[in-house]
């Protein structure tokens, strides 16, 4: 299956959803059953799937368990994972025309290509006048291209996989070490980023609410395990009750179960987020405690289902996400924490004074050294 046939199928999965589904579900599992409307459904996206086909020179493909597979399986992907743009598309489907809808199809299938060009830019791109592309982002329900953009390119990195990034990487003409040097310069450009958009006053807001909290569970699964257990140890050295778990699943629900109103959870996911993560959060939610997010956007499940969330850049050059930004705003949080209650922090400071200063804390050869 080509590229442009399987991000066509993603596109026209959403409409399965929408029939298929209701609107808001109330579990992570959906019905598989089919019905007489869905399968009418099927049969429309079949026949979408075969003009586009023809537009391309290519024969017809026949309705089969193959394709009705792949249409399930990215509708479950869908659902799993919307954006805010694929939201929009889904509302808006049932009333686009079908030259609107294939521009879309166009724009999204080649987001790569097209998230960060002007509507000026995509019009020329597509051979269709920029009043086209405006109406045609106004009927999802942008009223301004600017707001279209950032949905776009949050579509697009959605996508992108560690493998999909290195392979995007390698097919640039650079050396190992440019591609170190620009690796650098990524994570330099990240917290720069942070630093100019820094809002200090919410990191103090944030810094309170850890304040006033008995308990803090602070999540963070692969390599966000390590931007976790930094911020919870930063946290009980300044005399918090915090703690991130590790393990399965069930460690990570078992923990949640024993939280109050008057505890707080941290998760720090990106992107899709990871679902034991989110369903931490929806589980903290069913049971009224509060959380905090640290994510990369205002569009991922992690800014929609926490009480409150900071956003950094994770952007990066090759196949691994640059953490440096988060871990800048965890070193600021902890900075507001620490100052918030000087008293407190200094005294617990204090007690590892004395450890400092006979140096048993530190490696010794036996020679003095």
């Amino acid at each position: 299956m080509n590229k442009t046939l399987f991000v066509f199928l993603i596109s026209t999965s959403l409409v399965v959803q929408h029939f298929a589904c209701a609107p808001k579900p109330t579990s992570s599992t959906s019905s598989t059953t089919s019905t007489p409307s869905n399968n009418q459904m099927v049969a429309d996206i079949l026949q979408l799937v075969n003009e586009h086909r023809r537009s391309k020179g290519l024969s017809a493909l026949t309705l089969n368990n193959i394709i009705s597979a792949e249409a399930e399986k990215h509708s479950q992907r869908m659902a799993s994972g919307r954006t805010p743009l694929g939201i929009r598309f889904l509302e808006a489907m049932p009333a686009l025309s079908s030259s609107r809808q294939r521009l879309l199809r166009q724009i999204l299938d080649e987001s790569d290509e097209t998230f960060f060009l002007s509507s000026r830019e995509m019009g020329r791109r597509y051979d269709v006048n920029t009043a086209t592309i405006i109406r045609t982002i106004q009927a999802l329900g942008y009223e301004k291209f600017a707001d279209f953009a950032h949905d776009l390119r949050e579509y697009f990195v959605t996508g992108i996989t560690p493998y999909s990034a290195m392979k995007a990487a390698e097919e640039t003409e650079q050396s190992v070490a440019d591609r170190v040097r620009q690796s650098v310069e990524k994570d330099v450009s990240n917290v720069r980023e942070f630093q100019m958009g820094l809002d200090a006053e919410k990191i103090v807001e944030i810094a309170n609410r850890i304040n006033l909290s008995h308990r803090i569970v602070v999540l963070g699964i692969d390599f966000a395990a390590s931007l976790a257990g930094s911020l919870a140890y930063g946290l009980v050295r300044l005399g918090y009750d915090a703690d991130a778990p590790v393990g399965s699943s069930g460690v990570v629900q078992s923990r949640i179960k024993i939280m109050t109103p008057k505890d707080l959870l941290i998760a720090i996911s990106f992107g899709r987020g990871l679902r034991d993560t989110i369903e931490a959060v929806t589980a903290a939610r069913r049971r009224n405690v509060p959380s905090f997010g640290i994510t990369n956007g205002d569009g991922t499940p992690i800014a929609k289902y926490c009480d409150t969330f900071l956003t950094t850049t994770i952007a990066r050059t090759s196949f691994i996400d640059s953490y440096v930004a988060p871990v800048a705003a965890i070193n600021a949080i902890l900075v507001a924490c620490a100052h918030i209650q000087s008293e407190r922090s200094l005294e617990h400071l204090r007690e590892s004074e004395e450890e400092y200063a006979t140096g048993t804390r530190w490696f010794n050869d036996g020679q003095g050294r």
